[in-house]
């Protein structure tokens, strides 16, 4: 906990909260640009979906670039600016705003899910903690109506949390093993209201997107305009989806309509109406950028939402995500999970916190080096590329420029 209260604490002349050079590199990262702008070029073309990934140091952006389109129909392109969906990386949020909440003494993360929602029938919630569902070790199964495809496409954080009032066994003995499952981060859409009187959506506005300046982050909401949407695509095919780098494993038909890049490629657009769970928040729902997300990494380093004693927490390895029995999602060696961030201790290699996310046509990830004080993030409306892969490659890069230690 020391290592990351001093990484917490380090930061904290960091005074670039709203960062006004969004898109200058500070310092002299000339063969650094280059070899990312060739490594993003070798992977996707300027006129089909492609992403946008951002580099910074000390809490500056070093490297800023976009590739492809973020919407097939008009040519929108990518950028820093552009709107992604970031599926569970969104969960991130909804834990610095329980943990903002314990520190105004609202709740405690010790606290019993039955203190919550009393008319839940069965005793196995006196048992869960709120710790236990931040962690992804509550030992509850994910049993929503799969079979029901209006339900998938179209559940709100309450419809999804519904299944939970009968529900009456466990997978296992809560805080014992690591289950990453989504619709227990959906109780906190009920208890943040419970807490505070307001709206999930109204409380995260005020504690955490317009504290950390974030003007172009929004929860998404069915005929929301959100500007410079990115939409999802996959390629048009007959596809069953799966592995330990996505959060979901689903099968997928080939849509009658498509859009054809200059590689002959056939794109399908897969998001909100397309794939299931796009609907609910506390889970998921947000969209925002990359230029938006630097900001957010900043506020958190620099104590501006929650203390650096309340962050150490969320960094924390809680549950041992590696050889779990019940989850393959990024079930690597040298692996825990936090509150809302995994945490990647390798042998040999820098301290990495990071999360993925998935959903639809997109696939996006955040990554956090406290030694070297990096952050990667990186943005895809488009999900056929390996992640981790392309990850890997980049921290190469960083390392061999000197960035990385």
């Amino acid at each position: 906990m020391k290592h990351y209260l001093k990484y917490a604490l380090s930061l904290i002349f960091v005074s670039s909260m709203m960062i006004t050079n969004i898109g200058c590199a500070s310092g002299n990262h000339d063969n650094l640009k280059e070899r990312l702008d060739s490594l993003l070029s070798a992977n996707y073309l300027p006129d089909s979906p492609g992403a946008a990934l951002l580099i910074a140091k000390d809490g500056k952006v070093i490297y800023d670039n976009g590739i492809g389109v973020a919407d097939m129909n008009t040519h929108a392109k990518i950028n820093g600016n552009t709107a992604f969906n970031i599926a569970s990386i969104s969960k991130q949020f909804t834990a610095v705003g329980a943990l903002k909440l314990c520190e105004n003494g609202k709740i405690s993360l010790d606290d019993s899910v039955n203190k919550y929602f009393p008319e839940f029938k069965s005793d196995i919630w006196k048992s869960v903690k709120l710790k236990h569902l931040l962690s992804h070790c509550s030992g509850v199964p994910d049993a929503r109506p799969r079979t029901n495809r209006d339900f998938m496409l179209h559940a709100t954080d309450l419809q999804s949390i519904e299944y939970m009032h009968d529900l009456d066994s466990l997978k296992f003995v809560p805080g014992t093993y690591y289950d990453y499952i989504n619709p227990t981060f959906d109780l906190f859409y009920v208890i943040f209201t419970k807490c505070t009187g307001k709206s999930f959506e109204q409380y995260q506005q005020e504690n955490i997107f317009s504290v950390a300046g974030m003007n172009h982050t929004c929860y998404f909401a069915a005929g929301k305009l959100i500007e410079n949407m990115a939409h999802g695509y996959v390629i048009n095919e007959d596809a069953i989806l799966s592995g330990t780098d996505s959060d979901y494993a689903k099968s997928r038909s080939k849509s009658s309509h498509d859009y054809v890049d200059t590689n002959g490629t056939h794109w399908a657009e897969c998001d909100y109406g397309e794939e299931t769970f796009f609907a609910t928040k506390a889970d998921g729902g947000i969209y925002t950028t990359t230029h938006d997300f630097l900001k957010w990494e900043n506020a958190l380093s620099t104590e501006s939402i929650i203390s650096a004693k309340a962050i150490s927490q969320a960094y924390k390895k809680h549950i041992k995500v590696s050889g779990s029995k019940y989850c393959t999602y990024q079930n690597r060696a040298n692996t825990w999970y936090g509150y809302g961030w995994f945490i990647d201790d390798t042998p040999g290699k820098e301290l990495k916190i990071y999360h993925t996310g998935d959903n639809g046509g997109f696939q996006a990830y955040a990554a956090k080096y406290p030694e070297s004080k990096v952050n990667v993030i990186m943005f895809e409306n488009r999900n056929d590329i390996d992640r981790w892969t392309m990850q890997q490659k980049i921290e190469l890069i960083l390392r061999e420029e000197g960035v990385l230690k």
